[in-house]
């Protein structure tokens, strides 16, 4: 999977927009206060986590955007 089979996937199953942010694919504007993200590593790789109160905390970091979008997608969907 990647992010744009992810957007897909989230809006098929009825994921509100402004639950999530994904880097280069679904980036609201403006964004909204709290939300769940996927993005580009800073050393590499993909990040998953949280952004709340105008900070972001990682909760994951993986080697390829299929793992990293498989992550996102639990956390929005559940397994």
């Amino acid at each position: 999977m990647d992010r744009a089979g992810l957007r897909l996937a989230l809006r098929e199953a009825g994921v509100a927009d402004d639950h999530y942010w994904i880097e280069g694919t679904h980036e609201p504007a403006p964004p909204p206060v709290d939300f769940l993200f996927l993005r580009r590593g800073r050393a590499g790789g993909w990040e998953t986590g949280v952004y709340e109160r105008g900070s972001a905390e990682v909760t994951g970091c993986f080697d390829t955007e299929h793992a990293a979008c498989l992550h996102l997608r639990e956390l929005l969907n559940g397994p």
